[in-house]
């Protein structure tokens, strides 16, 4: 049984979301994290080094930040295909771009929101007008990130791109990528789990 350390409205929604569509076995037990005001406390329960969510247990595995629990899951329940395994020509691609959100979108993300400037030949993302190009071109052919094929990707971005909206410039394909995503059954079940 998979435990799912949770919060509502936060990026432990989106796995609910990935849970549902692999229509695996999972609990959710709510936590407190800290607060962005600061207030609020870690919850000595979480399993998460930091307190934050997400963060999952599967029988005594601990697995957190949500392109690991990505990983993990969908190499766990391939039945339903959201994540490409080992030997498939798509597995590069499905890493790759789960390593590019917590490794680049996210930060440039943060950067943007908090008015910092990207410390350009050290660090290891980049700006969010050069993260949005990039991510919108491999989008271009669409319908997902890995083109015909919805997949845990499109789980974390769709879901990243939803919470985001009113940071992010207007952008047709963008727009249309996120209802494609957030109109699927799986999330509205999400949601109505999400407690929030």
């Amino acid at each position: 049984m998979i435990t799912l350390y949770h919060r509502a409205k936060t990026r432990a929604t989106r796995i609910i979301f990935l849970l549902e569509e692999l229509e695996a076995p999972y609990q959710i037990h709510s936590v407190t994290t800290r607060n962005r005001d600061g207030s609020g406390a870690a919850d000595p329960a979480n399993p998460h080094p930091h307190g934050k969510v997400p963060a999952i247990s599967d029988d005594g595995v601990v697995v957190f930040e949500s392109p690991a629990i990505a990983l993990y899951l969908t190499d766990k329940f391939p039945n339903q295909r959201l994540g490409p395994l080992v030997g498939d020509p798509a597995r590069g691609a499905y890493l790759s771009w789960l390593a590019y959100y917590s490794g680049v979108f996210e930060p440039a993300i943060m950067s943007k929101f908090m008015k910092v400037e990207v410390p350009r030949g050290t660090a290891g993302w980049v700006a969010l007008e050069e993260v949005l190009p990039a991510v919108m071109q491999r989008l271009a052919p669409g319908p997902y990130l890995l083109g015909e094929r919805f997949s845990a990707l499109d789980v974390i971005y769709g879901t990243a791109f939803a919470q985001l909206a009113q940071l992010l410039p207007k952008s047709p394909l963008l727009e249309e990528y996120v209802q494609r995503v957030v109109t699927r059954p799986a999330y509205t079940r999400a949601l109505a789990k999400d407690g929030g």
